[in-house]
């Protein structure tokens, strides 16, 4: 058991570093909201959609057979999507110059729908969460498997 949980720390350390769109997306409400309350959608959202994908890629749902084709495509399309989204949105922005520029800070819908976005579709957090955590998740069973999904 407690193998399964050193496992699953050292793992979620070694996952933090690399910024991902989602990272990013969070940081930046975080500093742009007046108040810790204001974040709080996009930071509730975030996790929620992380402890989603980390709780299907454990049980297995992405694995084998139970993942068909139809559905790895669709995934596969809405992440090129999403990138292409995120290139073009990126390419249009204004670059930050020493000229004063008013910043924007998103309801807290629209930090929900873009944070689920930047949850869900992107292509780095299912490849984490699938490839990394779900494949580590393979060799524990039963408790030790709950164990290393937690931590």
């Amino acid at each position: 058991m407690l193998e399964a949980i050193l496992h699953g720390f050292i793992l979620a350390f070694g996952l933090i570093p690399p910024l991902s769109v989602q990272n990013v997306f969070v940081f930046n409400q975080g500093a742009l909201q007046p108040n810790f309350i204001r974040a709080l959608p996009v930071i509730i959202t975030a996790s929620k959609c992380d402890t989603l994908l980390i709780s299907l890629a454990v049980l297995g749902v992405f694995s084998g057979r139970s993942w068909l084709i139809l559905e790895k495509a669709c995934l596969f399309v809405a992440g090129i999507l999403f990138l292409i989204y995120m290139g073009v949105m990126t390419w249009r922005s204004q670059p930050s110059g020493k000229e004063k520029k008013e910043t924007v800070t998103f309801t807290p819908q629209k930090q929900i729908a873009f944070a689920m976005s930047v949850s869900l579709l992107n292509p780095h957090g299912i490849l984490d969460t699938v490839g990394v955590i779900g494949t580590s998740s393979i060799k524990y069973v039963g408790p030790e498997k709950i164990a290393f999904k937690i931590t």
